[in-house]
């Protein structure tokens, strides 16, 4: 264990770090930036929480004794309705959902187009760019349907990208500086959305309630059952939650494009 006391670390930069079961004790914590961590378990006690952001999965947040999470859900179900339709239940329900996300991804992708295709590789804020986001919805579907449910031994594209924090994995892609077009992902993407809608289109509920046999390796997922009800609610997440983030950073994009224009005016 590493004791730092009295110590100026103003700026530090701590990644892939193990800080599980540290102290902070009268630390100044203002303005830190966490992305991608793991909290679960965190104690935050005497604290002054103020202007600070949480985004991210939530769940069992206690708040001056009141746990918020009820509270939150509900307020972000009664903003988007569609929310609800994430967490199906029957297979009518799962591909309702699907067909949902693929329409609001078209709005989407319509909207990415009318930017400089050069502005679709532009990360903002240190988060995936439009095109990386895409590729990532690439892995997803290839993990969690390709190998998972339908056992692909191999089932990556040389444009699948993990997510940062994962570890390396034998034969599993991951491929920063790659820069396909937007065209290029869509094709790719077009092709496991068509696997998943007929996955789909044969759900029954005997299939939903299965397990899936794993295949061996380390791979992704890892290889152990996995209920295929979790498989799916696991896309369904992934491309409800990534599509959320595009349009907040297509905003900002959007934002940058006309601002030239305005100062000339």
């Amino acid at each position: 264990m590493v004791d730092f006391t009295d110590e100026d670390l103003r700026g530090s930069r701590f990644t892939h770090v193990d800080l599980t079961g540290a102290v902070f004790r009268r630390a100044r914590l203002i303005d830190i930036d966490v992305r991608g961590a793991d909290l679960r378990g965190a104690r935050f006690d005497g604290v002054e929480l103020v202007g600070a952001t949480i985004t991210g999965e939530v769940e069992n947040l206690t708040i001056n004794g009141v746990e918020v999470s009820a509270y939150v859900n509900a307020e972000l179900d009664r903003r988007d309705p569609d929310r609800v339709k994430m967490r199906p239940t029957d297979p009518t329900g799962f591909r309702e959902a699907w067909y949902l996300l693929e329409r609001l991804w078209d709005g989407t992708v319509e909207r990415a187009r009318a930017l400089d295709p050069a502005d679709l590789h532009v990360s903002v804020d240190e988060e995936w760019s439009f095109i990386e986001t895409l590729r990532h919805l690439l892995f997803v579907t290839d993990s969690w349907v390709r190998r998972a449910i339908l056992r692909v031994p191999e089932p990556w594209d040389p444009l699948d990208l993990p997510w940062d924090q994962m570890s390396d994995k034998p034969g599993i892609p991951r491929d920063r500086e790659v820069r396909p077009s937007l065209d290029e992902v869509l094709a790719a993407r077009a092709d496991r959305q068509a696997t998943v809608r007929m996955f789909l289109s044969g759900l029954t509920d005997d299939r939903l309630d299965e397990h899936t046999v794993p295949l061996e390796g380390d791979s992704w997922p890892p290889a152990r059952p996995f209920p295929v009800r979790e498989c799916l609610s696991v896309l369904l997440n992934e491309e409800w939650y990534h599509r959320q983030f595009a349009e907040r950073d297509l905003a900002v994009l959007e934002r940058r494009r006309a601002e030239p224009s305005a100062e000339t005016d």
